[in-house]
């Protein structure tokens, strides 16, 4: 873990930064953590609190893990694979079977396990997302807000368009259309690509996405993480910013990048809904 969820290192959150406006999407919020490291409970539990959840019980078992998410309500998982007794994945699939309160709740794997085997058993075992340690606290908090985002937004018919301001992106048909003003409409030319990074981003609402997020949920073709894919981002975002800005001259100069940087791993959709 790091201390990348202080603004400027300074213990502070700062006003403009979308890490700080996470608060109120973990208030109230419970969480349950199965790891045995006490150093490591210790400063995940301390980085969630900060964070802004109302509770995190920890437990170092996962037979007594288990007990406590069938019987209570737990909004988020965070399990180890390395426990004694019963590990992280074997309590997760009970769970999943037994149908506990919290049977539903998303669940995100925090394990020293991180080979693609290991991972790919994770997922099919009932995991939402997959973390290998050691990982900074900005990747643990945004993969946790954007379980709790997909949570919450299992309502939305598939497919759902989504609107920002004046765009206004069709999953169905890969399509993002900005609204000129005086009844004009025009659709802005995207790669597959590109377009995949932007809806990934819009999907967000404002909440940042990590690059390895990124990473993961666009360039699917890739099976592993290699060295310098930070630099591919970086290179796309770029080209992308540019694409953005060339198409839509209406927005004024202090709306661009439409694409913003969000600590030193995130990455951010401007949000437009008050632009409209």
């Amino acid at each position: 873990m790091d201390a990348e969820m202080n603004g400027e290192n300074d213990g502070t959150l700062r006003d403009d930064d979308p890490f700080a406006r996470l608060g109120p999407v973990f208030a109230g919020r419970r969480a349950l953590l199965l790891e045995d490291d006490p150093a490591l409970s210790d400063h995940v539990a301390e980085r969630l609190t900060a964070a802004g959840f109302e509770a995190v019980d920890r437990f170092e078992a996962g037979e007594a893990a288990l007990e406590a998410a069938a019987r209570a309500p737990y909004d988020v998982l965070i399990l180890d694979r390395l426990t004694a007794g019963m590990d992280g994945l074997e309590m997760l699939k009970r769970l999943r079977a037994g149908g506990g309160t919290s049977a539903d709740a998303p669940a995100l794997m925090l394990t020293a396990l991180g080979g693609e085997r290991q991972k790919v058993e994770g997922l099919l075992g009932g995991a939402d997302d997959y973390l290998a340690k050691p990982v900074g606290d900005e990747e643990l908090v945004a993969r946790i807000a954007a379980q709790l985002r997909r949570a919450s937004g299992r309502a939305r018919p598939a497919g759902a368009e989504l609107v920002n301001g004046p765009f206004r992106l069709s999953p169905g048909a890969r399509t993002l259309k900005f609204d000129a003003g005086a009844g004009e409409s025009r659709q802005i030319d995207l790669s597959p690509l590109e377009f995949a990074i932007v809806a990934e981003l819009m999907a967000a609402r404002g909440q940042p996405v990590t690059k390895t997020m990124l990473w993961d949920r666009c360039w699917v073709e890739w099976k592993f993480l290699p060295d310098n894919f930070v630099n591919v981002i970086d290179a796309r975002i770029s080209a992308l910013r540019r694409r953005l800005k060339e198409q839509t001259p209406e927005l004024g100069e202090d709306l661009h990048p439409l694409i913003v940087s969000a600590r030193s791993q995130s990455l951010v959709f401007r949000d437009l809904s008050a632009a409209d």
